[in-house]
């Protein structure tokens, strides 16, 4: 039987999720690992089952904002894949998920974390340094449960309990992939209510590009060394 993922994005539009993992998706295709991808947002409830891994990806939403209705299913939902033993990666708004789940907080960070960045990495096996990019307003603070991992001046950036591996940045980073955020902030009426100026946009893409073989890179190490750990 073969090994599958279930990947979670949080985009209203069908014809940008598929675009949405990125570097993950090559990752888990060397490996073996076919994958899907669903989405709580639209009121459908995605099944566990037939899956052996789940990834939680970004979200423009806040994980403690009470009037997003979809988040306290998705929330359930990875609380009970938890449980059952199966692995799961969160990515920055899916490693505050896992967070929330495990015990922890997540609030507002004391400032902004937008484009790459080095971390200090206690299993650089597992999260190398970097570096990585990010684009985040919240932070979490891992579970009591929990190792702390990765961090940098700013806030908490990995954490690792059981069988489940939380990042704050995002390792699936390609230029198709930014391109799909863009395209959902001017979607949503532009960039500066996820706190980028229109004019940094260009210099944040370029930044993207000339990243993308080291950021590719970096997300076959993760994905590999979690992979090998729990599957």
């Amino acid at each position: 039987m073969s090994t599958r993922a279930l990947v979670l994005v949080h985009d209203p539009a069908e014809g940008r999720r598929h675009r949405i993992p990125g570097a993950l998706v090559p990752a888990l295709a060397t490996r073996g690992i076919g994958h899907d991808v669903a989405s709580f947002v639209d009121g459908a409830d995605p099944e566990l089952g037939g899956h052996d891994l789940v990834v939680v990806m970004g979200s423009q939403e806040s994980v403690y904002d009470r009037t997003v209705p979809w988040i306290a299913r998705e929330l359930a939902f990875v609380t009970s894949a938890i449980r059952r033993g199966v692995p799961v990666l969160g990515i920055c708004f899916g490693g505050q998920l896992l967070a929330r789940a495990l015990g922890g907080t997540v609030a507002r960070a004391a400032r902004p974390e937008i484009g790459f960045t080095e971390v200090d990495s206690d299993r650089p096996d597992l999260v190398p340094a970097g570096p990585w990019m990010q684009f985040h307003a919240d932070a979490f603070v891992p579970p009591p449960t929990a190792t702390e991992i990765a961090r940098n001046a700013h806030s908490s950036q990995a954490f690792v309990a059981g069988k489940v591996l939380a990042v704050q940045f995002h390792p699936e980073i390609t230029p198709d992939a930014f391109d799909s955020w863009v395209e959902r902030w001017a979607a949503d009426g532009g960039a500066s209510g996820n706190g980028v100026r229109e004019r940094e946009l260009d210099a944040l893409r370029e930044a993207v590009a000339r990243n993308e073989r080291r950021s590719t890179g970096l997300c076959e190490r993760l994905v590999g060394a979690f992979c090998a750990q729990h599957l």
